[in-house]
């Protein structure tokens, strides 16, 4: 599978960021997660990937760029706690997991590579 490369446009950089998704959710799908939510809405902001393996469900924030280094940098301390808070909001809507452990993990996905999985990426904020 070849990657695409960066598109200059809003509407092919909404396509680029839709397959790098997909290409994120088959490399977890392969390394034995189950995408349970996709593009997730939450009136904290919406979250890329929900994934599970076994106890564990990881919130998961998926960056496609052409260098992995600007990619994990878009993650900053803003993003985290956008994440953070959507996480709490989805698992609130989501009882049924709050047993589980949970984790924010990022995949940084860039032309002619594999996607790279960083599990546990960052620690959860606790002030929402």
């Amino acid at each position: 599978m070849t990657a695409p490369v960066p598109p200059a446009g809003r509407q092919q950089a909404y396509r680029w960021g839709l397959a790098a998704e997909t290409r994120a959710a088959i490399a977890l799908i392969l390394k034995g997660y189950r995408i349970i939510g996709r593009r997730v809405r939450t009136g904290a902001g919406e979250i890329d990937l929900v994934a599970r393996r076994g106890s564990t469900v990881a919130i998961v924030e998926v960056k496609a760029r052409a260098d992995p280094a600007v990619a994990l940098e878009a993650v900053g301390p803003k993003a985290q706690h956008r994440l953070s808070r959507a996480a709490a909001a989805w698992l609130a809507r989501n009882p049924a997991y709050a047993d589980h452990t949970l984790r924010f993990d990022i995949v940084v996905v860039t032309p002619g590579r594999w996607p790279q999985h960083l599990s546990n990426a960052f620690e959860e904020r606790t002030r929402f």
